[in-house]
């Protein structure tokens, strides 16, 4: 017990002292995660777009796929972008394995679907209320998207802030891909688990103290933006 409340109080005083290994983590990480979110949103927010206001012979197939592939295991997602970006995969020659790199590009791919699927039936909603008002102007389809990604920018910035949360938390895929190298991809969730293992029960909550910060904070934004997103329409 005396390990415990030594490790808590330890965690506390790196936290104040603003420990530079673990400022270097948690802007490390904070990097990785808000660079995979960027290109996630520019992939996942027209594409929930796209599927609320065109329709297309299997556009339910692509949305259940998509819904389906929320629940994708990250370490899986984290094996299948080591296999192509390992020395004998399509993709090896790059030499983007075990680098932040492919930490992001891991990231992307479990939070694009995350991403889409949360946009889409947010946007499928708006498309309902703006349906007839934006045919009989006779507007382009391209016209039709960009009008409920603007009016809908709330809604989105939700769906967005709720792949920051995934992806913030994740261990599994960034693990494989990106090695947990000291100074180069060592982000919160793998030094914590590096650091428990090691009986450093310090750093370790310190690290876990600065999560569960980002994580608190994450869920009050979405709860902020849902309830004024609610609110306006009312």
């Amino acid at each position: 017990m005396s390990d415990i409340l030594d490790g808590v109080m330890q965690g506390i005083w790196l936290l104040v002292t603003l420990d530079p290994e673990l400022i270097e983590i948690t802007l490390r990480s904070l990097r990785i995660t808000v660079s995979a979110l960027l290109i996630a949103s520019a992939i996942a927010l027209p594409l929930g777009a796209l599927l609320a206001v065109k329709r297309f012979r299997f556009r339910r197939v692509v949305i259940a796929v998509m819904n389906a592939l929320m629940g994708l295991p990250p370490v899986v997602v984290g094996l299948c972008v080591y296999i192509i970006l390992s020395r004998s995969g399509p993709l090896g020659v790059l030499g983007l394995l075990f680098t932040p790199s492919a930490m992001v590009i891991a990231q992307v791919i479990i939070i694009v679907p995350l991403v889409a699927s949360i946009a889409h039936q947010s946007l499928r909603d708006l498309w309902s209320e703006y349906h007839d008002l934006l045919i009989s102007m006779n507007t382009s389809q391209w016209q039709r998207i960009s009008t409920l990604l603007w009016d809908g920018r709330r809604a989105l910035l939700t769906a967005s802030l709720a792949g920051f949360g995934r992806a913030i938390g994740e261990v599994g895929a960034i693990m494989v891909v990106g090695g947990n190298i000291d100074h180069v991809t060592r982000v919160l969730t793998t030094a914590i688990a590096l650091e428990t293992g090691k009986g450093d029960f310090g750093l370790a909550l310190g690290l876990g103290f600065v999560l569960i910060f980002m994580a608190l904070s994450v869920n009050l934004a979405i709860h902020y933006l849902t309830r004024t997103e609610v609110e306006g329409r009312w």
